[in-house]
């Protein structure tokens, strides 16, 4: 053990960063990674923090087997995870509001707006199968249609043709029989020429002319209406279609050739899953949540980063007292405590990581707003027992 660097009660930040990094052969990194090098608040802060852990593990009563690269590695290791464990809890709480977005930005120390998006892109795709939404672009085909032929094969007829065999799916099929108004006929109508102007001043020249203008009860053309379409699902084979694997059979069989229209989507245009740019937010691994530096931690998180830099130098400390288990002294020999400040280190941590994830916990959205919730219910209970004021002329 008299070999082993003993802490010679003082460091300096400066010095070590100096020599590095203006002759980088001459000495070591002042940390591990160099994170938080640059940071002129750390690099203040690292010779304070050192002379605090080598005080609390027993300097200058009792010989402490560190140096100043280790209290800087324990420094930059407490300050990192601070940041990992806060960004995470960050980017876990605002997920979906920055998926999608680019990752060209740095989201720490920056308030993050919460949005719907995701949540109306996922509604979208709800809305892209009712044609009321979403970014798959419904097309529109036609077929001729022959009379007396009541099968086709969409696929082959249309698909093969203008999507390059590409799998379609159809969403409509333009296959109704006539509105029952362009079948009315009202035995009060006026057949002459009057009624057929008002009709074309309208727009519905080529409807009947025997629709009535007379003022009378509008149910009176419900009921005449809905006579016309009981009529003809009873008496009439009425105009409906199946289609099975986009092969479509028209009901009832075409007695004329006309063009069927309907509308599709390319199946591929729908499945495709990569829709957002590429360089956007996708999960945990890649939102913009940089490391916090030291320099902008307040007090509560600078406390915490001292206490878990501690019990990262007693682990440290451990490790070293550990390679021997006893040192001879004079007539006998004395037992180091290695173990015991390695578990002490560790149980130290623990704790401090528990009790900074629980109180990030608490601060979440959901947890925020159930809070709030209840603070509203309380203040109106609280206001509706003050008395109403009485106002007297």
């Amino acid at each position: 053990m008299s070999s082993v660097p003993i802490w010679p009660g003082s460091s300096s930040f400066a010095t070590v960063s100096a020599s590095y990094y203006n002759t980088p052969s001459t000495g070591s990194r002042p940390t591990a990674f160099g994170y938080y090098d640059g940071d002129t608040v750390f690099k203040a802060e690292a010779d304070k923090f050192s002379d605090y852990c080598a005080r609390f593990l027993g300097y200058p009563i009792m010989d402490v087997e560190l140096q100043d690269l280790n209290f800087f590695a324990a420094f930059e290791e407490a300050t990192s995870k601070f940041s990992t464990v806060v960004n995470m809890h960050n980017a876990k709480d605002y997920i979906l509001s920055i998926q999608g977005n680019s990752t060209d930005v740095n989201l720490s120390g920056r308030t993050v707006t919460p949005n719907l998006g995701r949540s109306i892109a996922m509604a979208a795709t709800y809305g892209e199968e009712a044609g009321s939404g979403g970014d798959v672009d419904w097309k529109r085909g036609r077929i001729a249609v022959s009379a007396l032929s009541q099968s086709y094969d969409l696929n082959t007829l249309w698909a093969a043709v203008s999507e390059s065999g590409d799998k379609i799916e159809i969403k409509r099929v333009f296959h109704n029989e006539p509105p029952a108004i362009v079948r009315y006929f009202d035995p009060q109508a006026d057949m002459g020429n009057g009624s057929n102007n008002m009709l074309e001043g309208f727009g519905w020249g080529p409807y009947s002319p025997a629709v009535s203008f007379l003022v009378m009860p509008i149910y009176a053309d419900l009921l005449r209406m809905q006579a016309i379409e009981m009529n003809d699902q009873i008496r009439r084979s009425t105009y409906s279609f199946e289609i099975h694997n986009n092969k479509v059979t028209l009901f009832p069989i075409p007695t004329a050739n006309y063009t069927l229209f309907f509308d599709y989507i390319v199946v591929k245009d729908r499945d495709n899953v990569l829709k957002e740019p590429t360089g956007s937010v996708s999960d945990l691994a890649n939102a913009p949540y940089d490391r916090i530096q030291f320099g902008s931690v307040k007090d509560i998180g600078v406390q915490w980063i001292y206490e878990y830099g501690l019990g990262s130098a007693m682990v440290t400390l451990g490790l070293i007292r550990g390679k021997y288990t006893t040192i001879p002294i004079p007539g006998s020999e004395a037992t180091l405590n290695g173990a015991d400040l390695i578990a002490q280190g560790n149980e130290r941590k623990l704790t401090l990581l528990t009790d900074l994830k629980e109180i990030l916990i608490a601060m979440s959205r959901d947890i925020s707003m159930v809070a709030e919730a209840s603070i509203a219910t309380s203040l109106q209970q609280t206001l509706a027992k003050v008395p109403t004021t009485i106002y007297i002329k």
